[in-house]
């Protein structure tokens, strides 16, 4: 008797997205959002986070496994800057699992759609064949946002 064994090989990409952007006006509840989701992701054993925000807001707010990161340390402007300051932890961190980015505008420095269309873009060409899940905040009604970005809500 011979046995056959099958395996299924599923492209994660497609079952989670490797960006997603939580959009949505000031006092929506995207800060509680990711906050919620970050503190669950902590939980799990083998995931290595990185939130990249401008203060300090998020410090006693998401457990001690998080690590925080103040961009107000660092000479980044902009989006390339950005992109760049990105591909440098993941370059650092090779077992990298998360990346939340709480309140891109200020965090890039830049409030352009047109520009974070455009980092979005790059970004998601730089983690096709990675296995990091990037979330990003965005102070943007969705209803206001381009199709490029939308993509990610």
């Amino acid at each position: 008797m011979m046995v056959i064994q099958i395996t299924w090989i599923i492209n994660v990409r497609e079952m989670m997205p490797m960006i997603r952007v939580i959009a949505g006006a000031k006092g929506t509840g995207k800060t509680a959002q990711l906050v919620e989701d970050i503190n669950e992701q902590a939980f799990q054993e083998n995931n290595n986070i990185v939130c990249i925000q401008s203060g300090n807001r998020l410090d006693h707010l998401l457990k001690y496994k998080v690590r925080l990161v103040d961009i107000k340390e660092y000479p980044v402007v902009g989006y390339d800057q950005l992109l760049s300051f990105i591909a440098g932890i993941h370059a650092k961190d090779y077992d990298l699992t998360h990346i939340y980015i709480d309140s891109v505008f200020k965090v890039s420095r830049d409030d352009s759609l047109d520009a974070l269309s455009a980092f979005l873009e790059r970004l998601d060409a730089f983690l096709a064949d990675e296995k990091v899940s990037v979330t990003v905040v965005c102070s943007s009604d969705v209803d206001t946002l381009p199709e490029k970005i939308r993509k990610f809500v």
